[in-house]
């Protein structure tokens, strides 16, 4: 039997095909072949697969013979243009017909509801996902996934999907819902990780190195569930306490962080802009109320 065929035979009985080997695609193919499953994978750039196939993945030339080979395909990429870049070639679309496609690539709401709409009418079951935890959790109970799409489609795939470990969570039927969190997630993230740079660069001006600060700074860190959990009905039902921390002080204690910064030279351009809206909003009447007002604010037009 020659190599091709052997090949050939293999991906037909692959039960998962992975597309996008970066850290995190490797991350979701590794997880897949520690829980027994054979798969078929394929890159972009060609070489990322060697451990992979190492460990019994099946290596396939081209998108549309990877997608062939699966009766699911998970796709990890950078953003939707690179997975719309194979995704939405003929051969490849062809290739996908009656199959199912789950997107683990990070974009907006809209990519995610488009991309449905692409697959819907080209015979292909779609559904839409978030990962919410570092390519380290990928295979251990640490890990978290979001899906959003079809419910009856995401319980035909959910026990190989739950391979990958850590918790599942159907957010619903529409399809960009997935997307939604993930965006408003990791504004959550990146944000506080601004905050953080910024504050390891006034901490170290005033000789405080960021290991002294770290065990302080986890402190900080911890105050913020209880805070998110507490003040989640009040912004829902738009009511917005101010008691024990109105917005009048917060926006005085933002004013310490930035003079204190550009003493040092140091931009405070990040405070600057949260300072910016907390005046916006007690300008608007809202001084005493609590901080997440500015939230209504943020949003008005």
């Amino acid at each position: 039997m020659s190599s091709h065929t052997e090949r050939t035979e293999h991906m037909e009985q692959s039960a998962v095909t992975v597309l996008g080997l970066g850290p995190m695609g490797r991350a979701l193919a590794g997880a897949f072949l520690g829980a027994g499953l054979s798969i078929t994978v394929w890159n972009r750039t060609p070489g990322r697969d060697r451990e992979l196939v190492e460990r019994g993945a099946v290596s396939a030339p081209s998108a549309e013979e990877a997608v062939a080979a699966s009766p699911l395909t998970v796709v990890c990429v950078v953003n939707y243009d690179a997975s719309d870049g194979f995704l939405r070639r003929d051969a490849v679309a062809a290739a996908l017909r009656g199959r199912t496609v789950v997107n683990l690539t990070a974009d907006t709401p809209d990519r995610a509801r488009d991309t449905a709409a692409w697959a819907r009418a080209h015979g292909i079951r779609y559904l839409d996902g978030a990962i919410m935890t570092p390519t380290t959790t990928i295979g251990t109970p640490a890990a978290v996934f979001l899906h959003s799409g079809p419910g009856d489609l995401y319980g035909e795939h959910r026990a190989v999907l739950e391979t990958l470990g850590g918790t599942h969570t159907h957010l619903g039927e529409e399809t960009g819902r997935a997307a939604a969190y993930d965006i408003a997630l990791l504004d959550i993230f990146w944000t506080a990780m601004a905050g953080y740079a910024h504050a390891l660069a006034l901490a170290r001006a005033e000789g405080v190195t960021a290991r002294e600060l770290a065990p302080f700074a986890q402190g900080i860190g911890a105050i913020l569930p209880p805070i998110f959990a507490q003040t989640a009905e009040e912004v829902d039902d738009g009511t917005f306490s101010g008691e024990g921390n109105p917005l009048v002080s917060a926006a005085s204690s933002m004013a310490h962080i930035v003079a204190a910064s550009e003493a040092h030279g140091i931009d405070a351009g990040v405070m600057r802009a949260a300072e910016g809206l907390a005046r916006r909003t007690i300008g608007l009447g809202h001084g005493e109320e609590g901080f997440l007002r500015i939230a209504e604010v943020i949003a008005r037009r």
